[in-house]
């Protein structure tokens, strides 16, 4: 099938990064996203203005594109899944988003294809928990960048956290006291090539990922581990496109997956910057039937910082950002978005390290000095 135009359910900056891939495989964007001001808006070949879960407005996307992919995964299965009988192409298809969609069900999934995951369970009226204090309680649905998931340090805390949630379905599993975590971007084509890039080692503040840094300070037996995992999940599910896989290591060397997202992800961010194909383009080469190519570091490491809301302004912080790429191999990307918020995501930086520095912890603190001057200049 030649593919000359790709729709995109959602419009954020997700969608926004992947006009450069787009353009450069000559392909049109067509977005769906209810808001006018999303970044993705900018870029489109054209935009059809409705909620994410709307299926209607979908039908209407599918008549202007080939195929469609997802920047988010806030849909409407069932909905869909009347458009995919009728001959609508997504990719992934919607099978192999059904049993990742509500995390319960996903972690269910991930346990029954015998990957190794974090206890879990239900959260109902009985509050009954099998693993000593804290837990941790999330929502099944919609929750992303620390937004439903909580740490629960007494069952107290876990009542009220209930009570003030119990519009939603919750589930609850055991607290992971890991070494560090750990995120891959792994994509799979139509032809069933899985490719894995490098593992990155996630820093987290609150649930919410301050900075990425690649390839992570682990061993070639974690490494070889982390592309098992990653080959395995996307070959039982058949994907066509890109996952970002989030995990835990634990200090004793076990590697625990810890949620599935299934899309481009923010710890992939760096790959625009640092690797010889963007994340981007390979979920478009993915899901457009191209072969896809093997992802390599351009750079002896990266690190990538997020550059989160800590106000509520309409500022484009232009001084800010002056400064920080002013800095030697850096870039900022900015995400053009009007509001600053407590923890929006309003942009991120990659600061690429050129030198060769034989010793891996050596290497690993120049990367972190690298996002502490960052932030510096951006929390300043």
């Amino acid at each position: 099938m030649m593919v000359k135009r790709v729709g995109v359910i959602g419009g954020g900056q997700l969608a926004w990064m992947m006009a450069d891939a787009a353009q450069r495989l000559g392909v049109e964007l067509v977005i769906q996203t209810p808001f006018p001001d999303d970044p993705a808006v900018s870029i489109a070949h054209e935009v059809v203005f409705a909620p994410i879960d709307n299926a209607i407005a979908t039908a209407q996307l599918a008549q202007g594109c080939d195929i469609i992919t997802f920047e988010n995964e806030f849909i409407n299965l069932v909905d869909l899944q009347q458009l995919e009988q009728q001959g609508v192409c997504f990719r992934p298809s919607l099978a192999a988003l059904s049993p990742l969609l509500d995390k319960y069900q996903q972690r269910s999934y991930l346990q029954k294809i015998n990957l190794p995951v974090p206890d879990f369970t239900v959260l109902d009226d009985s509050l009954s928990v099998r693993w000593p204090f804290p837990v941790v309680v999330k929502a099944r649905r919609h929750g992303y960048d620390g937004q439903g998931t909580f740490i629960i340090k007494t069952p107290q805390e876990l009542e009220k956290t209930r009570q003030a949630f119990s519009s939603i379905t919750l589930m609850v599993e055991e607290f992971i006291p890991f070494e560090r975590e750990l995120a891959v971007m792994a994509a799979r084509s139509v032809t069933g090539e899985v490719v894995v890039y490098p593992v990155t080692e996630t820093y987290q503040k609150n649930q919410v990922c301050h900075w990425a840094i690649a390839p992570a300070n682990i061993t070639p037996e974690i490494q070889a581990q982390v592309t098992e995992i990653a080959s395995h999940l996307l070959t039982q599910l058949q994907v066509v496109g890109i996952f970002g896989i989030e995990l835990f290591l634990t200090s004793e060397g076990q590697l625990l997956v810890n949620e599935i997202a299934p899309r481009t992800h923010n710890s992939g961010h760096y790959t625009l910057d640092a690797c010889n194909i963007s994340q981007f383009e390979m979920q478009l080469r993915a899901v457009m039937g191209l072969p896809l190519c093997t992802p390599e570091l351009i750079c002896q490491g990266a690190v990538m910082i997020n550059l989160l809301g800590y106000e509520h302004s309409n500022n484009d912080y232009r001084e800010k950002r002056q400064k920080m790429s002013s800095l030697p191999q850096t870039y900022v990307h900015w995400y053009g978005k009007k509001e600053s918020r407590q923890g929006r995501k309003l942009g991120h930086v990659t600061v690429l390290l050129e030198e060769v520095i034989e010793s891996e912890i050596k290497r690993q603190e120049a990367l972190l000095n690298r996002a502490k001057q960052i932030e510096s200049i951006w929390y300043s």
